[in-house]
């Protein structure tokens, strides 16, 4: 195998004289990334970690592999013994195999790499191989300690989901020092609790001081509750990711053949600091974990007209309305949010509001050109007695909730109370479901919201382990009661296991189908959700401001294809700030949620030409070309920006924004990506610039200038690398 090829394996088998144990040690390689893996007697580790022609990381502890198994109440120490036999060794996937005698179990530690670019995967199975049941503690997906210099200057960037407002913060950048102590953790809902550190989209990024800016990341994808931590005592630094221990002891139950799996976590090298780390990531979140028939679709990311900006009020009148506007506009699908259907749990039309249904619309929306697709809480139940709804005081739905709700309770307008879908009879019943909604409403997109995944159950009668009953606490928030207690990890880790059959299954039966994830604005914006959705909403606040901090810190890990920012009413007293309105929202996927039929001629017009320039110019660039952060993160007083640049089209376009600030009516960005010696063309959209030329050396060190004179305004500089003549 020639030592040019993009991806490489090399293999060595030894054994050493005396020793009755075979030790394979093997090497796997991307473009970006390159482990050497090593199988000891009793248990594997991470040898070594590189970014090809960058310092090499030393790992100095082997993998943690469960010491103990439940059996019938007693507990039985593992004895793990590689099995050189059944392990696998090939071009791109390496699975060395462990066995327990007593208790039966196999475990099988995996690495491939589905790329020829872009970060490894890694998995850990363990397999019960016992005639009976046994429970298993938690078993960590991932870690390693790294030899590093103690006077090595290293600095760490984590990122924070936008939920329900975007912090203050969002991107962290913190210098990990001696005695430097972090976790990050998520889940199907975080942030429940003001006083607990905001949730973290699962991926954290090390960097070295060395001149290439290079380093590591590391993230996880599963939506349930997974942490990663990070350590660093004198010359070490330890990293473990996989499901969130906390509360514990967490355990797992596997009957006779059954396998638990850890999240699957990704693992790679990078160059070029986070946007570095980024512009390699997000094509391969693309290539391995996105819909391939969605991103085949020219047309995506779409431009979305949504009935929120009425609220709960809208109605077939309405939907007609805005149907005929948005096809006027150019929009590419008509979206109804909440306040369709009869009540919470009964997801059927309501028949005052929609007296001839929902297909009618899709239908009147295909017919004008445009995707249909509606807002559904399918887990929720609520109070309806009607046929086929989810009716809480039903005594099998009962069973279903997380947890009992007493006699007075009421759900909210649109949220109600969770069943856990990690049941089998309350996954069936949701599959059916979700089925019966995309079928009968014809539909092109389906949201989901609310508390999806159950985020604790206080059931003993379910798959997951049952609560402690002196460790338990019941509470209710939202509207809703929520369960914490030492099983809430495996009562996420099977109703994710859940969710996502259920929409892997959907895949397969509705080709073409989108799914929104949503979950209260980006609660569950994470790599699992990626590989079983098409788009996020990023948050649930939806100001100029708070679109652009949440797509910011988003779009260093996530394809900007897959960002979906809401454009809400917002004072707009000239067009220059409706421009900086909408445009604040179209850096990625494209949802208005206003009422457009309020719009005034000028504003029409306007929005009609900037859903245009959308779909000819910038949606092409948001698709497929490189993203830089040229700008600290939006900040609203000050100007920030966005630079997209694509080296295979050799065009790109500056996002700018003018912030309240009343003293700098100009700003120069420095832009990134650009040949040195190369010209470039640049155009100034809005005419807020001079048109001219010049060198990348120069757009990269002096930037190119941009006037504003209008706070909360923007303008769109676009880059196109010129001809030679």
């Amino acid at each position: 195998m020639s030592s040019t090829t993009r991806v490489g394996l090399l293999t060595a088998l030894t054994l050493a004289v005396g020793i009755a144990f075979a030790q394979t040690t093997a090497r796997l390689r991307t473009s970006d990334t390159e482990v050497v893996l090593e199988a000891g007697p009793g248990a594997p580790r991470v040898v070594s970690f590189s970014f090809p022609g960058q310092t090499v990381w030393q790992n100095r502890a082997s993998e943690t592999l469960i010491p103990v198994a439940d059996l019938s109440g007693t507990p039985a120490r593992c004895e793990w013994k590689f099995n050189s036999e059944a392990s696998q060794v090939g071009e791109k996937r390496v699975v060395f195999i462990y066995d327990s005698a007593s208790p039966h179990l196999r475990l099988s530690w995996e690495w491939r790499g589905p790329q020829d670019f872009g970060p490894l995967e890694h998995q850990i199975r363990i397999e019960n191989l016992e005639a009976r049941e046994i429970w298993i503690p938690m078993q960590d997906s991932l870690a390693f300690d790294w030899q590093a210099n103690a006077d090595e200057s290293l600095q760490q960037m984590f990122v924070e989901k936008g939920a329900n407002t975007p912090s203050n913060v969002g991107t962290h950048e913190v210098s990990i020092k001696d005695g430097y102590h972090w976790t990050g953790t998520s889940s199907t809902y975080g942030d429940i609790d003001d006083r607990d550190p905001r949730e973290i989209i699962p991926w954290t990024l090390v960097q070295g001081n060395d001149k290439a800016l290079s380093g590591w990341y590391a993230g996880i994808g599963f939506s349930g509750r997974t942490r990663i931590s990070l350590a660093r005592e004198k010359d070490s630094l330890k990293a473990v990711l996989g499901l969130n221990p906390d509360p514990s002891p967490s355990r797992t139950r596997l009957a006779p053949g059954e396998a638990f799996e850890s999240p699957v976590v990704f693992f790679g090298g990078f160059r070029g600091g986070a946007d570095g780390a980024g512009n390699v990531l997000r094509p391969w979140v693309r290539a391995v974990l996105g819909n391939p028939e969605t991103w085949r679709n020219p047309n995506y990311p779409l431009v979305v007209n949504n009935s929120w900006g009425g609220g709960m009020d809208v109605n077939e009148e309405i939907a007609e309305r805005m149907i005929r506007d948005s096809a006027e506009l150019g929009v590419d699908m008509f979206h109804i949010d909440a306040g369709w259907f009869r009540g919470v749990g009964d997801w059927y039309p309501h028949p005052q509001k929609f007296p001839h249904g929902l297909a009618v619309i899709a239908d009147d929306a295909h017919k004008h050109g445009l995707k249909f697709g509606i807002w559904v809480d399918w887990t929720q139940a609520g109070l309806s007695s009607e046929p086929g709804a989810l009716n809480a005081r039903d005594p099998k739905v009962r069973d279903w909730m997380v947890t009992d709700i007493p006699a007075d309770w009421k759900p909210e307008p649109f949220k109600g109370q969770t069943i856990d879908i990690g049941e089998p009879d309350a996954k069936q019943w949701a599959e059916k479901e979700v089925d019966r909604i995309i079928t009968d409403y014809h539909l092109d997109m389906l949201e989901h919201d609310g508390y999806l995944v159950a985020h604790g159950c206080d059931r003993s009668d379910h798959p997951h382990a049952a609560p402690d009953p002196l460790n338990k606490c019941v509470y209710k928030t939202w509207g809703a009661y929520f369960v914490d207690s030492t099983n809430s990890t495996d009562v996420s880790y099977h109703a994710v296991r859940a969710y996502y059959d259920i929409y892997s299954k959907m895949r397969k039966k509705h080709p073409g189908l989108l799914f929104e994830i949503c979950n209260d604005g980006g609660r569950m914006v994470d790599f699992g959700s990626a590989a079983h959705g098409d788009y996020f909403s990023i948050t649930d606040t939806y100001d100029p401001v708070s679109n652009r901090r949440a797509f910011f810190d988003t779009s260093h890990v996530l394809p900007a294809a897959m960002l979906e920012s809401y454009v809400e009413k917002w004072p707009t007293p000239q067009i220059e700030n409706f421009r900086y309105m909408l445009r604040s929202g179209m850096m990625g996927w494209f949802t208005v949620m206003l009422d457009t039929n309020a719009w005034s001629p000028e504003q029409h017009a306007a929005a009609k030409a900037e859903i245009d320039l959308y779909k000819k110019q910038l949606r092409p660039l948001i698709r497929d070309a490189n993203l830089y952060h040229i700008s600290p993160r939006p900040d609203g007083v000050h100007w920030d920006g966005l630079e997209y640049w694509d080296p295979q089209r050799r065009k790109g376009v500056v996002y700018a924004f003018r912030g309240t600030t009343p003293t700098e009516n100009s700003h120069s960005f420095a832009l990134q990506g650009l040949q040195p010696s190369v010209r470039y063309a640049i155009k100034f959209q809005d005419h807020s610039g001079v048109d001219h030329s010049a060198t990348g050396a120069e757009l990269m060190q002096q930037g190119v200038k941009v006037s504003l004179s209008l706070a909360n305004s923007s303008e769109l500089i676009f880059i196109a690398e010129q001809t030679k003549q």
